[in-house]
């Protein structure tokens, strides 16, 4: 074996290397969180029977939500439900041991009540078609998700950046949905966004060690994350397209708000233009993610 292969940590190692900072992260993580209820967020008064218990099904005219907020929880509720993939996913690409599998573990935990709390929520309401949420909670469950080949270290960059922009996509929406009159689902938005806010200063810490532990390899890897983003339901929430043009409208998650609100603060926090001591692959990766950041702050 040459001396530059032998040079190279490989993903074992990085992940050994970075376990006692996702132990140390986990820990403050834990300490931190609050522990909330998703009943406590559902007007559960508001609430009554459909046609099949003697009731009134479900019609546009019963939501209080226009256009661009309906669209945005379903895509939101939607990205929620892919749980069962994601962790599968993220199990796969950290490791069910030690303090990694722990987190996967406590993270799926907190997953879970967001899709609880907003499906009740819209139903409850009558926000959504709750029909329409099933049958699109069956496609997009049966379709799955998968990352591609990402690495451990693709992986933090990518989830850094997601959980972010998830949670500026939960707090637009709130607004949207309190400029139609719905302050309870702005309250309720706010709550899982609060969650999300954690999950990625969590992944944005690991990734902060991940450059001292492999900063050439984690330079390349947020690189690629970076020119490559997508959110993980654009490829399996059906009719995704059309709700993502009028959420997009609305100002509530578009381009512009992913390079200056998701993008920029990242690169930014983790010094990607002016880390020193790069070399190789890794400098020509910060080449080009210190032209994109020049970019960015042009047009802000």
């Amino acid at each position: 074996m040459s001396n530059h292969e032998t040079s190279q940590p490989n993903e074992f190692n990085i992940l050994h290397e970075l376990e006692p900072v996702v132990e140390r992260e986990l820990n403050r993580h834990e300490a931190i969180a609050d522990l909330w209820h998703p009943h406590d967020y559902v007007p559960w008064s508001e609430g009554k029977n459909f046609y099949a218990l003697g009731g009134e099904d479900w019609e546009p005219s019963q939501s209080k939500l226009g256009e661009a907020a309906m669209a945005a929880m379903y895509v939101n509720l939607l990205t929620e439900d892919n749980l069962p993939s994601y962790h599968r996913v993220i199990s796969n690409t950290f490791g069910r041991d030690s303090a990694w599998g722990s987190w996967v573990d406590r993270w799926t935990a907190e997953e879970g009540r967001h899709s609880t709390a907003m499906r009740d929520y819209l139903i409850v309401t009558r926000a959504i078609d709750p029909v329409e949420l099933e049958v699109a909670r069956m496609q997009q469950v049966q379709r799955g998700y998968s990352s591609g080949d990402k690495s451990p270290l693709d992986a933090v960059a990518y989830v850094t950046m997601q959980e972010l922009a998830t949670r500026i996509a939960h707090r637009n929406t709130g607004k949207e949905a309190e400029k139609d009159g719905d302050v309870l689902a702005d309250r309720l938005l706010g709550r899982i966004a609060l969650d999300e806010n954690l999950h990625m200063l969590f992944y944005r810490n690991v990734g902060t060690a991940a450059f001292e532990v492999a900063p050439n390899e984690m330079m390349q890897s947020l690189a690629k994350e970076v020119r490559g983003f997508h959110m993980p339901g654009m490829e399996s929430i059906p009719n995704f397209w059309p709700k993502a043009k009028t959420i997009a409208e609305a100002k509530i998650y578009d381009l512009d708000i992913h390079a200056q609100k998701v993008v920029r603060p990242i690169l930014k926090h983790w010094n990607v233009a002016n880390m020193p001591g790069l070399t190789g692959e890794g400098a020509k990766a910060q080449e080009k993610l210190g032209r994109l950041l020049d970019n960015i702050e042009n047009k802000a």
